[in-house]
C-alpha cells in the first residue's frame, strides 16, 4: 500500500505542506458513549434536495442519499479504517461463504429480533426481492448496478428460519457488497415500487433512525431516533439535513447554522482553520475527482477523447487545488483503487500524461483542421466546440476548474463553454441523462471494485447504469466480470487494473485526484469526523458533556 500523495512541498504562499496523511489515517475524536451528554441536534449541510431515496434506483446513487438511506434500512456490515468488513451485530449473527465446490453459497444467520417498521420479520424474502429487482433480469427495475446479484442463482432459507442461503451461478469476490443496506420486499417487489415508490419518502424502514420530516419548502430532512429499533439506541435526539450550495456551507458553519462542514478547498480551510472552537478533522476517504467525457458529437471519436486527455495538464490542476492545504495532493492513476488501497497502480500511461504536442497530432489525424493559434479546429467547416457543465452549488475550486480546463484545451484548439446550472439541477437533469460534453464531479466510498462495474460498463438499451457517458467496450466489461468471479484479491486486482488501463485508453474519463478528506467539527463533536475508509456510525455520534 501506498501513501495518498507526495512528500512534503511548499504552497503558493510559502506555507510548508506536511505529507498526506498516512494509509487507513482517520480522525474520529473518538469517545465512550457515557461520556457524551444525552440528546442534542447534529447540523449538516447536503448538496441538493433529495427526490429519490432508492439507492439502487438510477437516480438513487447520489452520495447524500445513500448516507441518509443507510441510516434508517438494515446494515449487514461495518467497515474499519482499513476498509476491511465486519458483520453488523443488530442484523446479522454471522455471514461467511460455507462453500466453494460445485458452486459458491454465502449463508447469512440473521438477528431474530431484526423486523420491518410494518412488524414484519426480516427473513430471506427480502433477500431474494433484493435479488430478483438488481439482478438486471427485468429491465423494468431501473437499476443503477446490477454487480453481483447478476451472478446469484439462487435464494433460500436456510436450515433455520433466521439463516439465508445465497447460491452463486459464478463466484463473486465482493460478495460482503450485496444485500447492503438490504430494502424491504414490500417497498420493492415490483418495478413500480421500485422505481417511484421511493420518491420524496421512505416507506418502510428497520434501522436506529427515521425521517421525523421532510420540508421542501425549507430543503430540510429530519432525522430522529427510531423507538422501535431493536438494537442500539442513538444518543442524539435528531440529525438535520439542510439542502445547501457548497458555497453556503462555510458561512453556515461560522454562522453555527451546521456543525460541520468540508475544509478541502483551500479558500474553505483559510477561513476554518482559526475558527473559535472547531476541530479540523482529517483521513483518507475512498473520494476521487474526475472529469467526464461524454461520447456524443466529436466526442464519439476516441481520438478526441484521448486528445482531451493529453491536452489537461493534471498536475497543474491538483497544484491549484491543494494550495493553502495542510497537505499536498497527486494526480490520481486510477479508477478502481485509492492510493491508500491495496492493488493501487498508476495505470494512466500517455492518457495522463500532458502532452500538447501529442493531442495536436490525435485531432490532426481525427479530421480536425487546426485554424491558427486561438481560434478553433474545424472539420467539414464546423468548429471543435464543446460544452463544460458546471454545478452552480460548486466549490471555488471546482469553478477554477473549468476556467483551467477551459484554458488549456483551448490551447490545442478546442472552445469549450462553461454552463453553469443549479445544483438541485445537477445530477437529476443533467448528469444523470447525459447532458453534457465534460463535467467534473466525485464518486466516494466505492471501496469494493466491484460497485464501480456499472459506471464504466457499457449501456444496455436505455439503461446507461452509472456511465452517464455512454463510454466503454466489451473488453472493458469481459475484464470487470472476470475481477469479479476471481476470489483472491490479489488475482482481482491485476485484472481490475488491466480493465483500468484500457478506461485511460478508451477516455472514459481523466482521474484528477483522491479528493481530500478534510472537515470543519464542533469541538464538543464525539464519534464523528473524518472516518478514511471506515463506516460512520451515527448511533454513537454526540456532544461531550
Amino acid at each position: 500500500m501506498g501513501l495518498l500523495a507526495l512528500g512534503a512541498c511548499t504552497s503558493a504562499n510559502n506555507v510548508p505542506q506536511a505529507k498526506a496523511p498516512p494509509v487507513h489515517s482517520w480522525d474520529m475524536n473518538p469517545k465512550p458513549v457515557s461520556e457524551l451528554r444525552n440528546g442534542g441536534t447534529y447540523k449538516l449541510s447536503i448538496t441538493q434536495w433529495i427526490s429519490q431515496y432508492n439507492r439502487y434506483q438510477t437516480d438513487g446513487a447520489q452520495g447524500d442519499a445513500v448516507s441518509i438511506v443507510a441510516m434508517m434500512e438494515p446494515q449487514l456490515f461495518d467497515r474499519g479504517p482499513d476498509g476491511a468488513p465486519k458483520i453488523h451485530p443488530d442484523t446479522l449473527v454471522s455471514a461467511a461463504v460455507t462453500a466453494t465446490s460445485p458452486k459458491q453459497v454465502v449463508t447469512y444467520v440473521l438477528n431474530p429480533k431484526a423486523k420491518w417498521s410494518d412488524g414484519q420479520p426480516i427473513t430471506w424474502k427480502d433477500f431474494a426481492a433484493q435479488w430478483k429487482a438488481l439482478n438486471g433480469s427485468n429491465p423494468a427495475y431501473q437499476v443503477s448496478s446490477s454487480a453481483g446479484y447478476d451472478k446469484i442463482s439462487t435464494i433460500t432459507q436456510g436450515a433455520t428460519p433466521n439463516a439465508v442461503a445465497v447460491t452463486f451461478a459464478q463466484p463473486f469476490g465482493d460478495w460482503q457488497l450485496l444485500f447492503d443496506p438490504l430494502f424491504p420486499a414490500a417497498g420493492i417487489d415490483t418495478p413500480e415500487k421500485f422505481n417511484t415508490g421511493w420518491i420524496e419518502k421512505v416507506p418502510v424502514t428497520a434501522g436506529p433512525w427515521k425521517i421525523g420530516s421532510l420540508n421542501k419548502t425549507t430543503q430540510t430532512v429530519t432525522m430522529v431516533p427510531d423507538p422501535t429499533y431493536w438494537g442500539t439506541k442513538p444518543k442524539l435526539d435528531s440529525i438535520t439535513y439542510r439542502a445547501l450550495d457548497s458555497t453556503a456551507d462555510t458561512d453556515a458553519y461560522l454562522n453555527n447554522e451546521i456543525d460541520e462542514t468540508p475544509a478541502r478547498a483551500p479558500e474553505d480551510y483559510k477561513r476554518l482553520k482559526p475558527a473559535k472552537n472547531t476541530d479540523i478533522r482529517i483521513g483518507a476517504r475512498w473520494d476521487e475527482t474526475h472529469l467526464s467525457f461524454n461520447s456524443r458529437g466529436p466526442l464519439a471519436d476516441v481520438h478526441v477523447r484521448q486528445a482531451l486527455g493529453m491536452g489537461i495538464d493534471r498536475s497543474a490542476i491538483v497544484r491549484s487545488v491543494s494550495k493553502d492545504l495542510p497537505f499536498s495532493l497527486a494526480p490520481l492513476g486510477n479508477h478502481f483503487f485509492m492510493p491508500n488501497q491495496a492493488g493501487y497502480q498508476d495505470n494512466s500511461g500517455i492518457y495522463g500524461k500532458f502532452d500538447q504536442a501529442a493531442a495536436k497530432k490525435l485531432l490532426d489525424a481525427a479530421g480536425w483542421t487546426s485554424s491558427g493559434a486561438g481560434k478553433p479546429r474545424t472539420k467539414a467547416g464546423k468548429p471543435l466546440s464543446l460544452t463544460y457543465l458546471v454545478n452552480a452549488g460548486a466549490s471555488q475550486s471546482n469553478k477554477d476548474i473549468a476556467q483551467l480546463v477551459q484554458n488549456m484545451l483551448g490551447q490545442i484548439g478546442v472552445t469549450v463553454t462553461l454552463r453553469q446550472v443549479p445544483q438541485n439541477d445537477y445530477f437529476d437533469k443533467y448528469v444523470n441523462v447525459g447532458d453534457f460534453d465534460l463535467t467534473v464531479f466525485r464518486q466516494v466510498d466505492e471501496v469494493f471494485p466491484s460497485q464501480l462495474y456499472d459506471i464504466f460498463r457499457q449501456p444496455v438499451g436505455n439503461n446507461v447504469f452509472q456511465n452517464y457517458g455512454r463510454v466503454g467496450t466489451p473488453e472493458i466489461d469481459q475484464l470487470m466480470v472476470k475481477a469479479q468471479e476471481t476470489p483472491d484479491r490479489v488475482a482481482a486486482a491485476a485484472l481490475y487494473n488491466q480493465a483500468d488501463a484500457k478506461i485511460w485508453e478508451v477516455g472514459n474519463s481523466l482521474e484528477l485526484y483522491q479528493t481530500p478528506q478534510i472537515l470543519a467539527f464542533r469541538h464538543t463533536l464525539a464519534n464523528e469526523g473524518a472516518p478514511g475508509l471506515a463506516t460512520q456510525d451515527y448511533v454513537a455520534t454526540g456532544f461531550t458533556k
